[in-house]
């Protein structure tokens, strides 16, 4: 609800959102990469992202990249490099869960919980709203 709540609030201004949606990765790996580039300009937070040995940050990365194709999108005429884009907020929420068993001795079964999570990115331009 509340990611929803900050989505609208970020089409009203010169921001630009991408959404992911059940990635498979557990949230608690998925924020380890997303806090890496917080805040971040963009171009440093892709460089960020590229030689981050992590499997999420391939997902972030491409997550990103969308959100730049967005905010080009709605604002033609306008270069990313001049418009100083950064990351302005980036969240990471818990998905849906698969439920699994897996065999354990004496007959018994343990469950294991395979996570997924939704990824909300919010890129803005500095040079206009700051």
């Amino acid at each position: 609800m509340r990611q929803q709540k900050e989505a609208a609030k970020a089409q009203l201004g010169g921001a630009s959102v991408a959404k992911l949606q059940d990635c498979p990765t557990s949230p608690r790996k998925m924020r380890l990469v997303v806090d890496l580039i917080r805040g971040e300009n963009v171009e440093k937070a892709l460089s960020i992202l590229k030689f981050t040995n992590k499997e999420a940050a391939i997902r972030v990365e491409k997550l990103l990249l969308s959100a730049i194709k967005n905010w080009e999108a709605k604002n033609e005429g306008k270069r990313v490099e001049e418009a100083g884009l950064f990351v302005k907020e980036i969240q990471v929420g818990g998905g849906r869960q698969l439920k699994r068993l897996r065999p354990a001795p004496q007959g018994r079964g343990y469950r294991i919980r395979k996570r997924s999570n939704h990824v909300t990115l919010i890129v803005d331009s500095k040079n206009e709203n700051n």
